[in-house]
């Protein structure tokens, strides 16, 4: 049986607010590739929790989804099954603060047909006359929580950000879907953008919604969308001030916070000298994160 673009996702056009779609932007945030700080999680949950959406298509995770490899939750009550928690892949449209439609892109990454994935996604950008797409993305990296949240951007062509880039020559990184998606809409005269932001190696695995404060910083700007942010910056301060009191507790954590700041800032003063990267190198989390790490395993 072959697979085709089209059979891999449902349009659902009974909603009246279809109709309000005109060249939208395109979001997408797919869970399974990196996502320092639950960033990007915290970011999609801030947009859906404060803002009218409904669901525009969906995909067929049976399709997409190997489930021995990402197997849904069963439960299961004294004699019998009695729900299942199945996978999903969802295009939701959603109502910024003024009223503007965009199409936001959720669930798992699939695990097959990446290609057929990405022209089905393309199908509906077309259908609907979508102008730009936005990737996010979080990433760790060797800096410290003191110091501005930096930001990875690129794009499908110049003029589309205004970020310098941070970093110089050339790398190879895992494959994931919307790096993929982007390269192959670029290659179709498609504009579209990835912002991934910077997170200190030792919050990884925690929340760490600075980061998805920038993330919703860039969208806002990239995109002239309005978008509430009130209870997340609430929630990034409340976390602040939870990391500033755990190494406040302990001077070797703040020896290793301190070692941080002071190659990040070699790195930034490296930069604005116009020097490579390779000049000033940020410290990588075996150097000076394992022991901030094990400190917060100790203490939550």
């Amino acid at each position: 049986m072959s697979i085709e673009p089209g059979d891999l996702y449902e349009l659902h056009l009974e909603d009246d607010r279809v109709a309000l779609i005109a060249e939208p932007v395109l979001v997408h945030a797919l869970e399974g590739f990196v996502d320092a700080g639950s960033a990007v999680r915290l970011a999609v949950e801030n947009i859906l929790a404060t803002r009218e959406h409904f669901t525009l298509a969906t995909f067929d995770a049976d399709l997409l989804i190997d489930y021995r490899a990402r197997r849904p939750v069963l439960t299961f009550e004294q004699d019998r099954f009695t729900a299942v928690d199945p996978p999903e892949i969802k295009l939701f449209q959603v109502m910024d603060a003024d009223g503007t439609p965009f199409l936001l892109l959720v669930g798992l990454e699939p695990d097959v047909y990446w290609e057929r994935f990405i022209e089905a996604v393309g199908q509906i950008a077309d259908r609907f006359g979508v102008r730009m797409t936005i990737g996010l993305n979080a990433i760790p990296l060797g800096v410290p929580h003191t110091r501005p949240t930096g930001m990875t951007a690129h794009a499908t062509r110049d003029g589309l950000v205004s970020e310098r880039p941070f970093w110089a020559g050339s790398m190879q990184v895992p494959g994931y879907i919307g790096g993929l998606l982007e390269l192959r809409f670029g290659e179709k005269g498609r504009d579209a953008v990835g912002f991934s932001a910077h997170v200190p190696h030792y919050l990884a695995r925690s929340e760490f919604p600075d980061a998805s404060l920038e993330l919703m910083d860039a969208l806002t700007k990239t995109t002239g969308l309005t978008l509430p942010t009130t209870e997340l910056t609430e929630t990034a301060a409340s976390v602040r001030n939870d990391i500033d009191a755990q190494v406040a507790g302990s001077e070797e954590v703040a020896g290793v916070v301190h070692a941080l700041e002071e190659q990040y800032d070699s790195f930034i003063a490296a930069r604005g000298r116009g020097l490579l990267a390779e000049d000033a190198p940020l410290p990588t989390a075996d150097e000076l994160g394992a022991e901030f790490e094990a400190f917060l395993r100790r203490n939550s």
